[in-house]
């Protein structure tokens, strides 16, 4: 019988090791001093997905990088949907390929109907075929001190890019799914324990909970199932990118893993920051 492993020496959460500077902007991989981890390392695949093809929005960085790779090492090849960061899919590109799998880039901001039409079009004229869909970009503005601060046009900006977004590729998409497919959307611990800070991200991601179970019900019956994936803090461009130098350094001390760090009885783990696992 296999050893069972204890949960508490592996791949816990906590704080990014040394000091991580705040970014402006959406927040980039190239620019972050704590490189992320997607798995590179870690993840190894089982043929799950062999020849299947999944486009993933926001699949230049974070959980987003860490799918593409996770899905390649799978079988499956990939295409990386991604709003501004270059570098950051090509890095994203080299990981899916090193799996042996052909992957594609393509760049616009998703919160564009005509973006998401065309991210499926593209899609059926490389690979003939489109399996998994996976909504995941997102925008997470910078974290405001009052109510007040969060403005109209940052929360519109905000809906479109990780609600209405996914809306435009499900309804694009569903003109070429068949029986079999399978739709992911990446939701938030912020869904159920919502941050005032980023209350307008915080909304987005409880409406992608109701958006998900709705659009379950829609479409079980014709043979493509709907998966949610709310995770905790992960250690991904957004959080730099939206907060201070102080909170991130905080980053993942609510995590209950991070909390048995603090006791002495319990060697350290010498991960870097938990990988992001989407099952379909």
């Amino acid at each position: 019988m296999a050893k069972a492993h204890d949960p508490r020496l592996q791949q816990a959460s906590r704080k990014p090791p040394g000091r991580e500077l705040a970014q402006g902007g959406t927040g980039s991989s190239q620019a972050m001093r704590n490189k992320a981890e997607h798995g590179e390392s870690s993840y190894r695949g089982l043929g799950r997905l062999h020849d299947r093809v999944a486009p993933v929005a926001g699949a230049d960085s974070g959980i987003g990088r860490a799918v593409a790779l996770a899905f390649a090492r799978e079988g499956a090849h990939v295409v990386i949907s991604y709003l501004e960061h270059q570098e950051d899919a090509e890095e994203s590109l080299r990981l899916v390929e090193s799996a042996g799998r052909r992957g594609l880039t393509m760049a616009g901001d998703v919160a564009e109907d005509q973006l998401c039409q065309r991210l499926v079009q593209e899609t059926i004229g490389r690979f003939g075929r489109l399996d998994v869909l996976v909504n995941n970009a997102a925008f997470q503005g910078k974290a405001v001190r009052r109510f007040e601060d969060l403005d109209a046009d940052r929360v519109l900006r905000t809906f479109r890019t990780n609600v209405i977004a996914m809306f435009s590729l499900v309804r694009h998409a569903l003109a070429v799914l068949k029986p079999g497919a399978v739709i992911i959307n990446t939701a938030s611990i912020q869904a159920y324990q919502p941050n005032p800070r980023i209350l307008d991200y915080a909304a987005t991601k409880a409406a992608i909970v109701a958006f998900t179970q709705g659009l379950a019900k829609e479409l079980t019956p014709r043979g493509i199932r709907v998966n949610g994936v709310a995770p905790g803090p992960v250690w991904t461009p957004l959080i730099p990118a939206s907060f201070d130098e102080e909170k991130i350094r905080q980053h993942g001390e609510s995590a209950p893993m991070a909390a048995l760090l603090s006791r002495p009885n319990l060697p350290r783990p010498t991960c870097s920051s938990p990988p992001t696992r989407v099952a379909t």
